[in-house]
């Protein structure tokens, strides 16, 4: 687990690279690093821009992990019992 202050510099790492190194040629690297950006977001509690970067990610590449992740954020944020929000 990173710690608050590590998660942001892997975001900020990760949008450096993406914003200035994007090709054809390196589409899988790019989704890497989309996953890692949104695992990084997931730890912050910032559970919008983690979910985006899972998707740039599977959209580059249908085999990324962030597949799996998007589909685990989905449970957990649907996950809530109804009938403590809704007496």
């Amino acid at each position: 687990m990173l710690a608050r202050s590590e998660s942001r510099d892997v975001i900020a790492h990760c949008d450096y690279i993406i914003e200035n190194e994007e090709t054809q040629e390196n589409k899988k690297f790019i989704s890497q690093l989309f996953y890692l950006r949104g695992n990084a977001y997931r730890q912050l509690g910032d559970w919008g821009k983690a979910m985006s970067s899972y998707l740039e990610s599977t959209e580059r590449d249908p085999e990324s992990p962030a597949k799996q992740a998007y589909a685990h954020a989905l449970e957990i944020l649907d996950f809530y019992n109804h009938d403590l929000y809704n007496p």
